[in-house]
Order: C-alpha cells, then structure tokens, then sequence
C-alpha cells in the first residue's frame, strides 16, 4: 500500500556500491529510511538534488510491515530552498539543524506539531534576509518543548542556579547532577524570551554564542543519550563575530 506523505529530509548515507540510505522524518509516519539508487543519470542527480538535507518534499511511499526499509515511488519539493542552499551561513545552520534532528528524531510514529515546528522553521530560514546569527539557538531552545525537554521557566529565581539534570532552577547546587552557576543560569532564562520574530535584537558576541550553543547540546546530551559526537557545529562557531 503506498500512502502520501510530507516529509523533511535529514541525511543521507551510503549503504552500498549501488544504494544510499535515506532518512526522512513524515508527518505521518515519523522517521523512516529509504533505499535510494545511486548514479549519475539526470534523474539521478534531480532526486540527489531534492534529497538535500533539510530539503521539504512530498513523496509517496510504500508501507509494509516488519521492513526496515520504505520503498519511494514519488518525489516532488514542496517548498523551494534556494536561499538555504546557495548562502553559506544558512547552509551551516541547516546542516547543524539536520545533523542535530538525525540524532534526537527516532520516533517512527507521526508527531505533528514537531513536524510543522521544523517544517515552518527551514521555511522562515529560507525567507529571512538577514539577522540569522542566533537562528540556531532560538531553534534548539524551542525545539525543547516539542521534545519534553524545555526548562522549567515557572522554578526560575535571579541567583539560582540551573540544575540541567532536572531541567529547573534551584537555590543552590545539588550534588551529583549537571549545574550551570547562576550567571549563565540567568542566560537560560534570557533565552526563554527568544522567538524567532525578536531574535534579531538578541546581541551576543562569538564567545557568548558558542558558549549557549555548547551549553544547549550538553543539556540535549544529558536528556537524550542517542546524540552523539556532532561536526558541524565546529563550522557554526566560525561563522558569527
């Protein structure tokens, strides 16, 4: 039974000689892995170009049951990401955002309102101008409450600290668990008030930046134990003064 289904792309890896495997998170089915043939035809290098990652597509795909592997008969972009792909610094957010969302998105059932955050986010990514420098963080801080992980904002208090284990902010330091000292504590609440409509008058500079960018990772780390040694966002630190 084959069945339409919307979907955002996140990686591609090689599989064989002749195959690579696909991994596109649907909005109807959540993760699922594709086999796609390699080669250098022109349809080929069309369906690699829509294969991109972060790339939004439709596609209809066959369902069986106890496969690993879907089997794609259609692939059509539903949403162009010229700009996305063509401006090198959105080109590292996008592959950070993808290379991050291939770790945490595991599920293989639908979850609809993850689906349209990040199907709305690449769209946004892609129609801004300029004022991206804290997309990434604005993204991941969000990202948080679709995952069960944001922090509790209710428990905070200027002078506690955080404690990241638990996700709330507390009066002092509890023994044995990931603690952030009340200064960047403090950022974390700053960070609450970010959207993607105000985050243009968010100033950081590259210190503070990279140091948020590390400090949201290491709290997605402690509440996911599937995300693992990450590349890009060594690129991503370079990008903003």
């Amino acid at each position: 039974m084959y069945e339409k289904l919307r979907g955002i792309v996140l990686n591609t890896i090689r599989y064989s000689d002749k195959h690579n495997i696909v991994h596109i998170y649907t909005d109807g089915r959540g993760l699922m892995s594709f086999a796609v043939p390699q080669g250098k035809t022109p349809a080929a290098r069309m369906r690699n170009a829509l294969l991109m990652p972060l790339s939004l597509v439709n596609l209809e795909a066959a369902i069986r049951n106890g496969r690993d592997l879907a089997v794609m008969r259609e692939l059509q972009r539903n949403y162009p990401l010229a700009s996305i792909y063509s401006d090198p610094v959105k080109n590292a957010i996008s592959l950070f955002i993808s290379e991050l969302l291939a770790h945490v998105i595991q599920e293989p059932e639908g979850n609809e309102p993850l689906f349209r955050y990040i199907e709305q986010s690449v769209q946004l990514l892609e129609q801004l101008p300029g004022q991206v420098a804290n997309f990434h963080i604005c993204f991941l801080y969000h990202l948080g409450a679709h995952l069960g992980i944001q922090p509790n904002m209710e428990s905070y208090r200027k002078g506690y600290w955080f404690d990241m284990s638990d996700g709330v902010f507390v009066a002092a330091a509890v023994r044995g668990h990931a603690m952030l000292q009340p200064q960047e504590a403090q950022a974390i609440h700053l960070l609450s008030r970010m959207s993607f409509a105000n985050m243009g008058v968010f100033r950081f500079n590259r210190e503070e930046r990279n140091r948020m960018l590390d400090v949201i990772i290491s709290y997605y780390r402690l509440h996911n134990a599937a995300i693992g040694t990450l590349r890009s966002p060594d690129i991503l630190k370079q990008l903003f003064v």
